[in-house]
């Protein structure tokens, strides 16, 4: 069929381009880059097999992965309510909600993060507990930890969902309007979809950005990855295997989390490339 021998040739075009090019560009289109990142890991990931010290490290510094990833799912899900909603009041015609919202986004984007992991570690979560009858001892650090981090990203993530919403044609929500849809349903039915498809990279990044993050909870002597290697540096005073080590979990991580988005932006068509 025409259609059918038009979408085959589409598929098949690329493929032929891509062998029909010359040997330098095939060469300039190689990720160096990564393949001396990876090359690191690899070495790396030799030094801990076969090095007795960077064995012990690893050993040793591992156990925190656990918590490092739990705090990294659990504020970003948390995150990503407070961006939502963050991200429509920005957007709200109610100018007290508005201002509210960019409030929120300002005061957070425009204080370091570890400060405000201190702050509210200390200060608004003892607060808030006592407000609301519970003992100051009865939140733990991993929990105040996950909401500073959340609260922090918050403010990150509501920029991205207002960006991405207001990259969705307005066209859209017209269209939405005519079929007789209300603004609620149009946002939820028409326009977040195309939204988040065109947030995902942002998102992504702010993910993995988030992940590198949870090092700061080494500060509040909560054991993950970061404080594991503290322990074990001075313990040891083998400062060397030990931040080796931790540097190969994180990357490895990172690499990992980078290499599955680009695979996911490449199946949105979404590629720079």
């Amino acid at each position: 069929m025409p259609g059918g021998e038009a979408a085959h040739t589409g598929m098949v075009q690329p493929e032929l381009m891509r062998l029909r090019a010359t040997p330098r560009e095939r060469a300039s289109a190689v990720p160096y880059g990564l393949v001396v990142f990876v090359g690191i890991l690899i070495w790396m990931t030799i030094l801990v097999a076969t090095n007795q010290d960077y064995n012990d490290a690893y050993h040793f510094i591992i156990p925190g992965l656990g918590t490092t990833i739990s705090a990294t799912l659990v504020s970003f899900v948390i995150a990503l309510g407070i961006g939502m909603t963050a991200g429509f009041g920005r957007m709200a015609k109610n100018a007290f909600v508005r201002n509210i919202a960019q409030l929120y986004i300002e005061f957070v984007r425009g204080v370091p993060i570890l400060v405000l992991m201190f702050t509210i570690t200390y200060a608004i979560v003892p607060q808030i507990a006592t407000a609301v009858g519970f003992k100051n001892s009865s939140v733990s650090f991993f929990t105040r930890a996950t909401i500073a981090l959340a609260v922090i990203y918050g403010a990150y993530l509501a920029e991205v969902f207002r960006a991405g919403i207001e990259s969705v044609p307005k066209g859209q929500v017209e269209a939405g309007r005519s079929l007789g849809l209300s603004h609620t349903q149009t946002m939820v039915q028409i326009v977040l979809p195309q939204a988040i498809r065109n947030m995902i990279p942002a998102i992504g990044n702010d993910l993995i950005a988030m992940l590198k993050d949870t090092s700061l909870l080494s500060v509040l002597a909560i054991n993950e990855l970061t404080q594991n290697a503290r322990l074990n540096a001075s313990s040891t005073f083998k400062y060397r295997p030990t931040y080796f080590v931790l540097t190969l979990v994180y990357a490895s991580m990172t690499l990992f989390l980078s290499m599955l988005l680009r695979w996911y932006r490449s199946r949105l068509g979404l590629d720079d490339d």
